[in-house]
C-alpha cells in the first residue's frame, strides 16, 4: 500500500489518521483526471512527492494544539491537506488564486471528513486573518511571500517556536535567503526522510 511510507516514518498516526491519508491516492486520482492539479508523471508518486514531502514540517517543528495556520497558495491542498490529517488540534485555512484548485482541495477535505481545514479561493493579498504561522510549497520567492503573508502573522505566541514562516524550497537558495540570513533556519528534509528524491530539499524557517 503506498500510503505505508506514510506510517514508517510517522508510526504514531492513530486508526483514523491512517484511513484519511489511505484514501487520498484515489480522490487525487480521480480529480486530477478532471482538474490537472499535480503532473501526470508525478501522480504515481503522490505519497513520496507531495504528502510526504508536505510531513517535512511537521518533522521540523510538531505544532501544538489550538495553532492556526494558513496554506498560501494551496493548489490542490499541499501542504495543507496532509499537515491538517497529521495535526487534527490545529486549524488549517487553505488559499489559492486559482478557483478549481480550491475546488480539488475541498473536495478532498469533505470526501476524508477534515474539520479542521478550510480551503477558500483568495488572493494572499486579500486574505486578512490572523495565523501563527504561514506554510507553502514553491510558491514565490521568501522575500516576495513575506512582503505578502507578514500582516497576518499574529504578535500572540502559543508555540516554543516563535510564529512566522515556514515553506518548502529546494535546489541553490543562498540568493534568495540573503536578506533573512541572521534570521532564518535552513533544514535539510534528507535527514528525516531516506529517500533519494529529497536531496536538496528544505524545510525554510523564518520567525516574523
Amino acid at each position: 500500500m503506498p500510503h505505508r511510507i506514510i506510517q514508517t516514518y510517522f508510526p504514531q498516526l492513530s486508526a483514523q489518521q491512517l484511513k484519511q491519508f489511505s484514501k487520498l491516492d484515489a480522490l487525487y486520482r480521480d480529480w486530477n483526471a478532471k482538474i490537472n492539479v499535480i503532473s501526470r508523471k508525478d501522480i504515481d508518486q503522490l505519497y513520496l512527492h507531495h504528502v510526504l514531502h508536505s510531513l517535512a514540517i511537521a518533522r521540523f517543528y510538531r505544532f501544538t494544539p489550538g495553532t492556526k495556520i494558513l496554506d498560501f497558495g494551496t493548489g490542490g491542498g499541499f501542504p495543507g491537506i496532509p499537515l491538517a490529517i497529521m495535526f487534527p488540534e490545529c486549524s488549517f485555512k487553505l488559499i489559492d488564486g486559482t478557483g478549481k484548485k480550491i475546488r480539488v482541495a475541498q473536495e478532498v477535505s469533505n470526501a476524508i471528513g477534515l474539520k479542521n481545514c478550510t480551503p477558500e479561493h483568495l488572493r494572499g493579498e486579500d486574505e486578512k486573518g490572523q495565523y501563527d504561522f504561514v506554510v507553502s510549497r514553491a510558491v514565490m520567492p521568501l522575500p516576495d511571500l513575506y512582503k505578502i503573508v507578514r500582516k497576518n502573522i499574529s504578535r500572540q505566541q502559543h508555540n516554543a517556536l516563535p510564529n512566522g514562516i515556514l515553506c518548502l524550497k529546494g535546489g541553490a537558495l543562498d540568493a534568495e535567503l540573503q536578506p533573512f540570513k541572521k534570521f532564518v533556519q535552513t533544514a535539510d528534509i534528507h535527514q528525516y526522510f531516506d529517500d533519494e528524491w529529497f536531496k536538496q530539499k528544505y524545510v525554510i524557517y523564518l520567525p516574523v
